[in-house]
């Protein structure tokens, strides 16, 4: 039944086919991992796991510096504060806090609960605001010059002191800008309790965009942020391959997603941000979440990974699949015959210098019976989660499109659903790349399945 061998290529190869140098000294307690963590299973630094460093071993695969991707980082948002002339940016979104520091605290938690704060001078001092309690889980990040506390004042953690708390906050942070700006007073901010903006204003402080700040400073990889975004990518993939190890009739939907959860969690990979995966009928319309439903004998099963893998970095894939050993029919060839072909058109369009509207115009066009229910963008930037740009359909481009231009170093997703109104089954595939100095280059190699094609 199974159509994906992961033996048939070397990005697949399993434990029982590691290559190691025999020369290689055993890594001893004490010394450093790959990355150049420090080699400690007590440490507070979460990171990937044994099982990650053997797979990408056995591919080839070379993980990142972090040293040297976090300082790289840090030289991202500085530059892009410098040339807007702002004294410093403050953050609240936990993957731009992640994105700045690389520190971790409760991830989603945070998500909706915005306990945690970062200032960033453009002179490059760092100040991490954590949990009660929680100085130590940064101990280790050289970068962040101070650890404090004190930038709740959401609801639930202060009721009917958010604006006093606030205030206390919004003085600590126009210390820190006089210190390190001087007369500076324009601060970047990139989402924060409505209290807190109020409480900045009041004190003489222009707050500016700071999401610009932010996705603009992300969207650049170099080779370095690259090796982190290929190994959580390798490791997302083989999470899918245990998946389909588990494709079969019987199985619940509920189950083959917890089995692609389990194989992010075991590499060290940090979670999945939806849990869209849908079988038969059901993968139509798009964007249902796995739920009870059984797999039956020749079912159509298509997901989208949205994973958050190892390192933080996003590995956003897309994969329809065939229940059972028997030929997908015409209709379902058909289908996925034109979410081949859109995706296959849509990727020897990427180059740098092409525009984001070039990009929107030149994209191939849908049949018509695919349009009503067409994703909501033709590309889209990935690197610690979904990024910048969201690149549209030309149904779409007059009310939510905007323009830019690609450049070196920008990853990005290409991605289809392909379903008609009231149909029996919809296609879905994505596949993730990075833009080069000539063209691009795919980082996802997951294979895709050769029956639809046939």
């Amino acid at each position: 039944m199974r159509t994906f061998q992961p033996v048939e290529d070397s990005r697949y190869l399993t434990n029982s086919h590691r290559r190691i140098d025999p020369a290689r000294r055993p890594v001893t307690v004490g010394e450093c991992l790959p990355d150049g963590t420090p080699n400690l299973s007590d440490r507070i630094e979460i990171g990937p796991t044994d099982l990650a460093f053997r797979e990408w071993e056995a591919l080839g695969l070379t993980p990142p510096d972090l040293q040297s991707l976090r300082e790289y980082r840090l030289s991202r948002l500085v530059g892009e504060l410098v040339a807007r002339d702002l004294a410093g940016l403050l953050m609240f979104d936990p993957l731009n806090i992640r994105y700045a520091t690389d520190s971790t605290n409760m991830q989603l938690w945070s998500t909706h609960n915005p306990c945690r704060a970062c200032f960033v001078s453009a002179s490059g001092y760092m100040v991490l605001w954590d949990f009660h309690a929680c100085e130590h889980l940064s101990a280790h990040l050289p970068l962040v010059r101070e650890v404090r506390h004190g930038a709740s004042f959401f609801y639930f953690e202060s009721g009917d002191r958010c604006a006093e708390h606030a205030a206390r906050f919004a003085g600590t942070v126009s210390d820190l800008m006089q210190a390190h700006a001087g007369i500076n007073r324009r601060l970047a901010v990139d989402r924060m309790e409505f209290v807190g903006i109020a409480a900045l204003q009041a004190l003489g402080i222009v707050v500016h965009n700071g999401q610009e700040v932010t996705e603009h400073a992300r969207k650049i990889k170099n080779d370095n942020e690259l090796l982190a975004m290929r190994c959580a990518i390798s490791s997302c993939e083989a999470a899918m391959g245990e998946m389909h190890d588990l494709l079969q009739p019987g199985r619940s939907e509920v189950e083959l997603w917890a089995e692609l959860q389990r194989g992010n969690y075991i590499r060290g990979g940090e979670w999945i941000e939806t849990r869209i995966l849908n079988s038969g009928q059901r993968t139509n319309p798009w964007f249902q979440e796995a739920g009870p439903r059984t797999l039956l004998e020749g079912d159509i099963l298509a997901f989208d990974t949205d994973m958050i893998g190892t390192y933080g970095y996003c590995a956003d894939l897309s994969r329809t699949w065939k229940v059972g050993d028997g030929a997908p029919d015409a209709y379902e060839k058909t289908l996925y015959a034109h979410a081949y072909e859109h995706i296959q058109h849509n990727l020897s369009l990427l180059k740098p210098g092409a525009g984001f509207r070039e990009l929107t115009e030149k994209s191939h066009r849908l049949d018509k019976a695919y349009r009503h229910q067409r994703y909501g963008v033709v590309f889209h930037g990935v690197g610690l989660c979904d990024e910048y740009p969201s690149i549209r359909y030309p149904e779409d481009y007059a009310e939510s499109g905007y323009d830019g231009v690609l450049e070196p170093g920008q990853c990005l997703c290409v991605e289809v659903y392909v379903g008609e109104v009231g149909g029996r089954c919809g296609i879905k595939l994505e596949d993730q790349v990075v833009i080069t100095d000539h063209g691009y280059e795919r980082l996802s190699l997951y294979p895709y399945e050769r029956r639809f094609l046939e």
